[in-house]
């Protein structure tokens, strides 16, 4: 069984949370943090980070996500408390801090977390579990993209348009602008695109969709009662695998035959396929990692613990610091590193992140924001945050 923190949290669920973490960082780093897409080049680099851990990082957060808020509305229930509207408050905290960040980097998802995050307390209301995976399933079908595909090809002038997000001419603010003018493209603009994206391609609803999983995996103990689960986790392996297998080879192919390369709904059916093969492969690489925890290798992933613990924190710091290395207004390095050095700095600098995360804990209860986060919620600031052994030294 994984340990449990003075906070409630599983070691195994922190631990995941830092992969995640590190996935998203990666990606982010190939990305130049979204600069690549002012030259794409592509390469495999690209393919190999992108294929790994693009789609499946965000979506392995709202799994995250979905289950956080089980063990916290659960740990209020068990002190009697009724925590629904602080927890809409603690979501509109996590607007704010989003809302903050997106303004130097526009490719934030604390918004669009907390924003779907509103209908938690509504989905917590359905007692069954059963129903719950029901309206996650339909949630992974995709159904708005395949009725748009369907329409597109069928002429519909409203399914025919652009999506936003393909039409948006502030890249050169992001690539040799001020600060300011960042800030300008991104107040708007920048974020205009963002919903566009998420919207257009499937991922809003696959986030409610993992949100529910992530809450009904709490509910069922499933990182708390692994040995309960052994046989159930190893048939959804085989089964992810295989589906990950025809999403990657199958998938291609079928769609080819489906829709060419200029067919009107061949952009929705394509998000489709990509919303099916990143949930499968992040499946899989879920049911790997529980599987490895309980193995010798936890302590190599345990490790991730400290940064899965501090998340929100070096979530935005990760953004104040690489954004400059990389924009504009700053060193402005997005057209002087190749992909594999882009892939290096963020393997090195989350090398630091993860050092940096353990001595911080040290003396510390909580990462700086979520202790900041944490007493805003509670509207006090009479929440512990040195360490029992760092106040007693």
């Amino acid at each position: 069984m994984a340990s449990t923190h003075d906070t409630r949290r599983l070691e195994l669920v922190d631990s995941l949370r830092g992969f995640a973490l590190l996935g998203l960082f990666l990606v982010h780093c190939v990305e130049k943090f979204e600069l690549y897409w002012a030259n794409p080049t592509g390469g495999p680099v690209f393919d190999w980070v992108f294929g790994i851990f693009a789609g499946k990082s965000y979506a392995l957060f709202a799994l995250c996500f979905g289950l956080s808020f089980f063990l916290i509305m659960d740990g209020a229930a068990r002190r009697g408390e009724d925590f629904r509207g602080r927890f809409v408050w603690r979501l509109v905290l996590l607007l704010f801090i989003g809302f903050v960040h997106g303004l130097l980097y526009r490719g934030d998802i604390l918004v669009v977390l907390a924003t779907l995050g509103l209908l938690m307390p509504l989905f917590d209301r359905v007692r069954s579990n059963r129903l719950l995976l029901v309206l996650a399933g339909l949630c992974f079908l995709q159904l708005p993209l395949l009725f748009r595909a369907i329409a597109a090809a069928n002429g519909a002038p409203w399914a025919l348009q652009p999506p936003l997000f393909t039409l948006d001419t502030t890249m050169p603010a992001l690539t040799g602008g001020s600060f300011m003018d960042v800030v300008r493209a991104n107040l708007v603009t920048g974020q205009v695109s963002k919903w566009s994206f998420y919207a257009e391609t499937g991922r809003l609803t696959q986030i409610i969709g993992l949100f529910l999983v992530g809450l009904v995996l709490g509910r069922s103990r499933f990182f708390r009662e692994l040995d309960r689960y052994r046989r159930v986790r190893r048939t959804a392996l085989v089964l992810a695998i295989a589906a990950s297998l025809l999403f990657w080879f199958a998938g291609p192919v079928l769609l080819e035959k489906i829709a060419g390369p200029d067919a009107p709904g061949r952009p929705h059916l394509q998000w489709a396929l990509d919303a099916w093969t990143a949930l499968s492969i992040m499946t899989v690489q879920v049911l790997l990692f529980v599987a490895i925890f309980q193995t010798g290798a936890r302590p190599v992933l345990a490790a991730l613990a400290a940064p899965g613990r501090m998340t929100l924190t070096l979530y935005v710091l990760q953004s104040v610091i690489f954004v400059p290395v990389f924009y504009g207004f700053g060193l402005g390095l997005w057209d002087k590193v190749t992909l594999a050095q882009c892939l290096w700095i963020g393997i090195v600098a989350f090398g630091v992140q993860i050092v940096a995360a353990h001595l911080w804990f040290r003396a510390f209860r909580y990462g700086p924001l979520e202790w900041a986060w944490r007493a805003a919620t509670r509207m006090t600031l009479n929440i512990p945050f040195r360490a029992p052994q760092a106040v007693s030294a």
